[in-house]
C-alpha cells in the first residue's frame, strides 16, 4: 500500500526525524519500491526531480533510516547494500542470476523455524524476530513444468 507525502512526513516525526523534502522524497521512492534498491539506483531515480540532491544524501538518509527502524539493509552477493522498508516479518529470495531480491512470505516456515529453535533450547536467548535469504536462480516456468 503506497504512503502519501503527508503520511511519511507524520512516520519521520515520529521516530524523531526532521522531515526534511529530501528524507521524505527518498522514503517515498524507497517505500514504493519492490526491488530492495541500492542507494546508487535510488540516486538515480531521485535526481531526475529532485536534481539538487546528492548520492551522499541518499547513503545517509538510508543509514539513518536504518538506525531509527524505518528501513533495512539486505545483503546481496554483490556487496552492495540494499534497502527495503517492508518491515513486516518476511524473508527473501535472492535471485542470482538476475540479481534480483524478493518478498517471500510462509508462516508455516515461520512456525516450523521458531518450533525448532526453541526445542533447542537455547540459553538466554528470547527470539524476536529472523529472516531468512535464499539463494537460487530464476527456472523459466516451461522448464520447471518438464522437471
Amino acid at each position: 500500500m503506497e504512503k502519501s507525502f503527508s503520511e511519511i512526513k507524520e512516520l519521520l516525526i515520529r521516530k524523531g526525524l526532521k522531515a526534511t523534502h529530501q528524507r521524505i522524497v527518498i522514503y517515498h521512492l524507497l517505500f514504493n519500491s519492490f526491488e530492495h534498491p541500492t542507494a546508487e539506483l535510488l540516486f538515480d531515480k531521485l535526481k531526475i526531480n529532485n536534481p539538487s540532491i546528492s548520492l551522499g544524501t541518499v547513503y545517509k538518509t538510508l543509514d539513518t533510516f536504518v538506525q531509527t527502524g524505518l528501513a533495512e539493509k539486505v545483503l546481496s552477493e554483490t556487496g552492495s547494500d540494499r534497502y527495503d522498508a517492508n518491515l513486516s516479518s518476511h524473508h527473501h529470495i535472492y535471485y542470482t542470476d538476475t540479481k534480483e531480491i524478493v518478498d517471500f512470505y510462509d508462516s508455516e516456515l515461520q512456525d516450523l523455524i521458531i518450533a525448532f529453535l526453541n526445542k533447542k533450547s537455547i540459553p538466554n536467548l528470547k527470539i524476536k524476530d529472523f529472516k531468512i535469504q535464499i539463494h537460487g536462480e530464476k527456472i523459466d516456468m516451461v522448464e520447471n513444468q518438464i522437471n
